[in-house]
């Protein structure tokens, strides 16, 4: 085992290809879970060593058993299958690690507390690779190597796809929904030492895989899996992720109004967005993913789209379905749009593109294959998605047609370096004649426009994938910041004013002028040094939102204002949080003609900090308006995020409502901000900047509220 950047690297090659393998649990008299593998190993022609452990069996399934683990070759064990009931499975990875077996496929589930723990600790300190439990194992196609618990679909066959499935009813489900060949399909179950990353990594260098298809529950090491996920892209593997299972965010009690605004799924979407990892909705759209990658190795060097299609409500829809899923249609030149109305009379020629509308093409005219030509060579054309009813329910007249239209397709798709994709209008089951006119050629026939669609959009923004260098690990801090980390780290709940202060001007995070009065006639004292007007505002650490209670006052013009707001204030105090601690009153000068934002973060583990900004005020929950990214992110990135929100509209000029506003001040907050995320990340859990002032025109920006929240430890 080497240790990698992010993480240990396991050698999996004792798992997914043994020579020598033993089984576990398998009976002498009934059917269960370890007798399905020996069945697979033995129908599938398994050309290694296999070696039931029986403590009175001579032989299972046709194989030779031994009575105990001591039994077995030692280190010529590349892994052992284990169905045993978990209360016999720490003795049972304790003995074979003792004898040298290099891995185990624990399938077991039930464990107890304790028996939990002890199999964990035998992954941590053993040397023993343990994949699962509470896995149906593996099935390494290419290989005839099936360790797997439940018998394989007939329709499976092997080809270019991989599968890696926390649960083993989603590789079910997958496998009995597509056509694609598969290279392995492996359950990881509930990942106590290797999981996801780890068999991505491997299967980056299988000559067997073009694409790996992944349904994830959990990302315990985010790091590891974006580097695995780089890893694949690198030797020109594709990956497509379905995230199941809502993410938790950990059990710190929300006191920001940022955490109010940071769903469940924010951190693994950000994640996924950062790194550039596909994502897709269901099984529909992964299996139509998988199809389209392990068709073909053809790649797009753009996002542009050419439709085309055999109806004009067809290509309607298709539209409607590009804007929804983010997918861009390419614009055809004018020669491109000249020479197929030429080619296809009665058609527009502009994309997407119906044939089906041209009063003299039939299937088995050359003017498709013309015009096919001519649309693969515009330049603004990256890849050509064909759609076309393909349904088994056609009637055999159509069927004719259309399979001669398929074939039009494969002959062409062999005269471009450009990708041909088609899609059948629904996602009924496929007609095989029809589908057999692409035969010999890269072309994947996808069921349904949407998830046809959804793919080839995945399949372009793969091509154009740039790895992202940023992990959440370790960050080097400066003495200053290091401090500041410790002091953090002997608090509980929200920070103190002057702790909150160094963390501010530790990041140049720009505050409003003020000071801090212990009573009134302080108060009047320092009023002259702050200016008025001025706001005044409890300190205490018990009332982290201060303007919920009445504990903040507003444009006081002078010293008598001032005595009756902080006698107020403190009135307020005794009557909502009558056990408050009241430290004293902090007064702020006033920035009017201003535009209120709001700026935060909240910790999100494993994945990081969740930097927020949007709309601030105090119907900051209300308005949600709002976007989130991962910690930390650039000026320029924060520029983008404060772009797409109505905020950024606002600032923009948006109906001349305000002076058109430059936001780069803006940006280096939230940029500056994100670093204090992630250099403190896992000793603050939240952060609330709000409102943040923003003054019309210059941009200038000025926090007027901040509070921070300490980790629970």
């Amino acid at each position: 085992m080497q240790f990698g950047e992010h993480g240990m690297i396991r050698n999996l090659d004792p798992v997914i290809r043994p020579k020598t393998l033993a089984v576990l649990g398998a009976s002498a008299t009934r059917k269960n879970n370890g007798n399905v593998v020996l069945i697979n190993l033995h129908d599938a022609n398994f050309p290694g060593r296999v070696i039931p452990v029986h403590p009175e069996a001579k032989e299972i399934v046709g194989y030779e058993a031994v009575a105990r683990i001591e039994d077995l070759p030692g280190s010529e064990v590349d892994t052992a299958v284990i169905s045993v009931p978990a209360s016999s499975v720490p003795d049972a990875l304790r003995r074979l690690d003792q004898i040298g077996c290099k891995s185990a496929i624990v399938m077991s589930n039930g464990f107890t507390p304790e028996e939990e723990a002890e199999t964990k600790r035998i992954c941590r300190e053993g040397r023993i690779i343990v994949h699962g439990p509470n896995c149906m194992g593996h099935i390494n196609w290419s290989e005839l190597i099936q360790l797997y618990t439940a018998i394989p679909t007939s329709r499976v066959k092997p080809g270019y796809a991989a599968l890696i499935a926390q649960s083993g009813s989603a590789a079910i489900s997958v496998m009995n929904s597509t056509d694609v060949g598969f290279s392995k399909v492996i359950t990881s179950g509930s990942e106590w030492q290797i999981g996801a990353a780890d068999f991505a990594r491997w299967l980056a260098t299988d000559e067997h895989t073009r694409v790996v298809g992944m349904v994830l529950e959990q990302i315990p090491d985010p790091d590891a899996f974006a580097d695995a996920i780089d890893l694949l892209q690198a030797n020109g593997k594709a990956a497509v992720v379905l995230k199941v299972g809502q993410s938790a965010l950990g059990a710190v009690a929300t006191q920001a109004h940022t955490g109010a605004l940071i769903r469940s799924r924010d951190a693994t979407d950000a994640f996924f967005k950062r790194y550039g990892i596909p994502t897709v909705n269901d099984y529909e759209e992964l299996v139509a993913s998988m199809e389209y990658f392990a068709k073909t190795e053809r790649r797009p060097r753009g996002r542009q789209i050419a439709v085309v299609g055999i109806s004009g409500g067809e290509a309607a829809l298709a539209c409607d379905l590009a804007e929804s899923l983010g997918v861009t249609f390419s614009t055809f030149t004018d020669a491109t749009t000249a020479e197929l109305q030429r080619l296809l009379p009665g058609c527009n020629g502009i994309n997407p593109i119906d044939f089906g509308a041209s009063v003299t093409t039939t299937a088995a005219s050359r003017s498709e294959l013309e015009a096919f030509d001519v649309i693969a060579k515009d330049p603004n054309v990256d890849q050509i998605f064909v759609i076309q009813d393909a349904q088994a329910s056609l009637a055999w007249r159509s069927s004719g047609r259309y399979t001669q239209q398929m074939k039009n397709v494969a002959e062409f798709s062999k005269t471009t370096e450009k990708p041909v994709a088609v899609a059948s209008s629904s996602g009924e089951a496929l007609h095989p004649e029809i589908k057999s006119g692409l035969d010999g050629s890269d072309v994947p026939l996808l069921r349904g426009l949407r998830v046809g669609l959804k793919s080839a959009g995945i399949f372009s923004d793969w091509a154009l994938r740039k790895p992202d260098a940023r992990r959440g690990g370790s960050r080097q801090l400066s003495a200053e910041k290091a401090t500041l980390r410790q002091d953090i780290e002997a608090v509980s709940g929200p920070l103190s004013a002057d702790l909150t202060r160094r963390l501010l001007d530790a990041y140049k995070i720009p505050v409003v002028g003020s000071a801090v009065a212990k009573s009134a006639e302080d108060a009047v004292k320092l009023a002259e040094k702050v200016g008025y007007p001025l706001v005044a505002k409890v300190l205490s650490p018990d009332v982290p939102h201060r303007s919920d209670i009445g504990a903040v006052k507003l444009g006081i013009k002078d010293a008598a204002a001032l005595r009756l707001a902080v006698a107020a204030i403190e009135d307020a105090v005794r009557t909502h949080v009558p056990k408050a601690r009241i430290e004293g009153y902090e007064l702020q000068e006033e920035m009017v003609d201003c535009v209120e934002a709001m700026v935060g973060f909240q910790a999100t583990p494993p994945f990081g900090a969740l930097i927020i900004v949007g709309t601030g005020g105090t119907m900051v929950e209300l308005q949600n308006d709002r976007t989130v990214s991962l910690s930390p992110v650039t000026a320029e990135e924060a520029s983008g995020m404060i772009g797409g929100t109505r905020l950024g509209a606002l600032l923009g000029g948006y109906r001349n409502l305000i002076a058109k506003t430059d936001f780069a001040k803006l940006s280096g907050l939230v940029a500056n901000l994100s670093e204090l995320a992630a250099d403190m990340g896992g000793v603050l859990a939240e952060c609330d900047l709000n409102p943040v002032l923003i003054r019309k025109g210059s941009g200038e920006v000025r926090i007027v509220d901040a509070l921070f929240v300490a980790a629970k430890r």
